[in-house]
């Protein structure tokens, strides 16, 4: 019996394509976040209030990645608020998709 036909490789390969998958939408929401996110913001930025104190959005962008270097609360929930959009909306499916299969009280 090969490694392949063995009860737990489907167990294994499940998961590993569960964090694989993951994984990749991570990537992909920070990837939103650090580079798409931070343009979105300074052209509506310069839209609604006028010129960027810096001047450009390279001194915008510098100004955004020091804090990220620099561990800022704020700055990192701006760059992972793709990410966490995207898993309150699966929660919400989920509690949505739980509640449907739950039988409703009966009133006497």
């Amino acid at each position: 019996m090969s490694t392949t036909d063995s009860p737990v490789a489907e167990p294994r390969n499940t998961v590993r394509r569960i964090i694989t998958r993951e994984a990749a939408l991570l990537l992909g929401f920070l990837f939103l976040g650090l580079v798409l996110l931070p343009v979105a913001i300074y052209l509506v930025g310069q839209a609604i209030f006028g010129d960027y104190g810096g001047g450009s959005f390279g001194h915008f962008y510098s100004e955004l990645s020091s804090r990220i270097r620099a561990g800022d609360t704020a700055a990192w929930f701006l760059v992972l608020s793709p990410y966490f959009g995207w898993q309150t909306l699966r929660l919400i499916g989920l509690g949505w998709r739980l509640a449907g299969r739950r039988p409703l009280p009966r009133s006497q």
